[in-house]
């Protein structure tokens, strides 16, 4: 007789981001997921030892993809400092990895070990972010200011539902840019 077929980690691990994404850290559970998943929980067990277990690899996951697999594109594909900048924010605040990141941010705000985990990859962000623009910029206050604003709007984006005036926010966003990388 084969042995059975167990649904792998990833999937768990995937289903739990979506989850994460969608409803915060309380939507994953267990039951739920292997429901979308489309099995029973006793698989679930076979790869994690609990519900902590999960969201602790999907916060490894999280943070490997939204540094170190972002970098590693950015770098591979090359271009000049400002290319690369561009490209950095594209890729972080993608349509796949900006939900779970603000599903991060909102959950940093009740738990202090995520407060910690995102303080991590926000500082990993914003030096590769100060890198770039010290390529073209020779003072420290203006490379933190740059850093720091566009940092900012890159988040806030997201988070801010303004009008901008006649223009829409793709080119707005694009203007700003523009000015960060001038």
């Amino acid at each position: 007789m084969p042995a059975p077929t167990r649904t792998p980690r990833h999937q768990w691990i995937e289903a739990g981001l979506h989850a994460l994404a969608g409803g915060g850290p309380d939507a994953v559970r267990v039951e739920p997921l292997a429901k979308t998943l489309g099995v029973t929980r006793g698989g679930f067990y076979w790869h994690f030892e609990d519900r902590g277990a999960l969201l602790a690899e999907m916060l490894d996951t999280w943070e490997r993809r939204s540094t170190d697999e972002v970098i590693e594109r950015v770098e591979t594909e090359g271009g000049d400092a400002r290319a690369k900048a561009r490209r950095a924010g594209a890729l972080t605040f993608s349509g796949s990895l900006l939900p779970v990141d603000l599903a991060v941010r909102d959950w940093s705000r009740r738990d202090p070990a995520v407060a910690e985990r995102l303080r991590r990859v926000d500082n990993r962000r914003m030096d590769y972010l100060r890198s770039m623009f010290r390529t073209f910029c020779r003072d420290e206050q203006e490379v933190e200011v740059r850093s720091m604003v566009a940092f900012s709007v890159a988040i806030g984006t997201h988070l801010l539902a303004a009008d901008h005036g006649g223009r829409d926010r793709a080119e707005v966003l694009d203007l700003t840019a523009r000015w960060l990388l001038a």
